[in-house]
């Protein structure tokens, strides 16, 4: 499973392997890492039964690129056949109705489900330390985080567990772990991907996206992932567009942006000295550096621990032990089942954002709190617009360090929400981003991401510039030790 996607749909195309091999190589695989506690779900019969239907497909010459690859779930999307917790207690053992639709495209394109991969709880953490399940080890080095809140799919991806995992984003959830584990993750713009069967946290800013090795990879999945969804309401209408059609175009006069805000005095060197690296690689190449401001870069943070636990207040309020979910044992009458219920499901970081939310929502507050944050939100996006004229893209680094040490910033929580710093505001606008694999950290030896955002709905620009990038680079193709085989 170290091959990447394009590499293992050309070998299955060629009948050079089967689905049913490749799937139970990544079983295989899975049981051998048991270690890095990247999965909460496997069910070999479900699928090795998907990989063998796959295998019919091909030999009957209906396979899509995506027939009989292998790829894992982050357990924030529901699931019929296999256990949807969202990483929570207060869901353990859920089995829903029904698959999410970005599931269920993936799986119309004939890609093969291994299992369900571990996540902070709801989504809520920068870490994957949240998870109800235990905290997901970072391949590269299992004493680092791979970061969070899709830690398991950043790791699985990195580990070459599978090729390809589904991932959210809600402030920066698929790019920073992405960065954390040298792995190419991207989020598209908000409303591109379904949000139905998403177990939802902040229904303004989660947004699904994905980890794979490469922007090819990448690109090719979005091919089927993405689209219109008249199940979901903030599902965008347009016309359907081929993600690989900018693979092959050059970077000679694109102009990226560099936001001063971004490479302030404190960017560790072992952080910007990568990133800064491959500026001058896409330089090399004719691109063309633009210094830009995004001003009120720095009311992100603030602005999105109003928002977001707000929404997620409101969201969360379903689990009450009334119709699923976890229910107490022992209580006196409803109401205290619905307190006693909710204070055995959810972990710390939930119960936190929940009374936060529930706070800056209550009378009294709404004004002086949310609103005035959807304002700053506002001006966030009018900031990027602005730097959209001056540029195309946008680039800098995911976190202001590479992944840090288990245990690190579990007792301090604002020093963990202010590492979201480069991330959050360009969730908050709702645009597109990745991270792509540009290095190692002199000191630690762990790998850094640089960061690339774009204008709403310009993924496939987004995608040929990082593919462009890779194929002077390799960065994307380093593996840690001892998962080679």
């Amino acid at each position: 499973m170290v091959k990447t996607l394009v590499e293992l749909s050309r070998l299955l195309a060629l009948r050079q392997v089967s689905a049913l091999e490749l799937a139970q190589d990544a079983l295989r695989r899975a049981e051998q890492h048991q270690d890095l506690n990247a999965y909460l779900d496997l069910r070999p019969e479900v699928t090795l039964a998907q990989a063998r239907a796959a295998d019919v497909r091909i030999a009957q010459g209906q396979a899509t690129p995506l027939t009989g690859i292998p790829v894992a779930h982050k357990d924030i999307f529901v699931t019929r056949d296999f256990a949807s917790t969202a990483g929570s207690r207060m869901l353990h053992g859920y089995m829903s109705p029904f698959d999410a639709t970005v599931v269920e495209r993936l799986a119309q394109a004939g890609m093969v489900t291994v299992g369900k991969l571990n996540c902070d709880e709801f989504a809520m953490g920068s870490t994957n330390e949240n998870s109800a399940y235990g905290e997901v080890l970072n391949p590269w080095d299992k004493q680092a985080v791979p970061g969070g809140s899709s830690g398991g799919s950043s790791a699985a991806v990195a580990a070459g567990l599978v090729p390809v995992a589904t991932a959210t984003d809600t402030g920066g959830s698929i790019r920073q772990p992405a960065s954390f584990c040298g792995v190419t993750g991207i989020k598209p713009t908000y409303g591109r991907a379904s949000r139905w069967g998403m177990i939802a946290f902040a229904s303004s800013l989660d947004q699904a996206g994905i980890m794979t090795r490469s922007a090819e990879d990448a690109a090719l999945v979005f091919n089927a992932m993405l689209g219109f969804d008249p199940k979901d309401s903030t599902s965008i209408n347009r016309s359907e567009e081929d993600f690989t059609r900018l693979l092959q175009q050059p970077v000679k006069g694109l102009r990226i942006g560099l936001p001063k805000e971004f490479f302030a005095s404190g960017l560790p060197p072992e952080v910007e000295q990568p990133i800064r690296a491959a500026l001058a690689q896409l330089e090399q190449q004719g691109a063309v550096l633009v210094d830009i401001s995004l001003p009120n870069i720095a009311l992100g943070i603030p602005a999105y621990y109003v928002i977001a636990p707000a929404e997620a207040s409101s969201n969360l309020s379903r689990f009450d032990g009334v119709r699923y979910g976890h229910r107490a044992e022992h209580y006196q009458d409803l109401i205290d089942m619905m307190k006693c219920s909710r204070a055995e499901g959810f972990g710390p970081e939930p119960k936190r954002r929940i009374m936060i939310g529930t706070y800056v929502l209550s009378r009294g507050y709404y004004d002086a709190y949310f609103l005035q944050a959807q304002k700053v939100r506002r001006l966030i996006a009018q900031d990027f617009q602005a730097a959209f004229e001056q540029c195309d893209l946008i680039a800098g680094p995911n976190a202001a360090s590479e992944a840090w040490n288990l245990n690190a910033k579990v007792s301090d929580p604002v020093e963990m929400y202010l590492s979201d710093l480069f991330t959050i505001p360009g969730s908050l606008a709702g645009l597109p981003g990745m991270s792509v694999p540009c290095g190692f950290a002199s000191t630690t030896g762990r790998p850094v991401g640089l960061q690339l955002m774009a204008n709403h709905f310009a993924e496939a620009q987004l995608l040929g510039v990082a593919h462009q990038y890779q194929l002077a680079t390799d960065w994307h193709l380093r593996r840690p030790g001892g998962f080679a085989e």
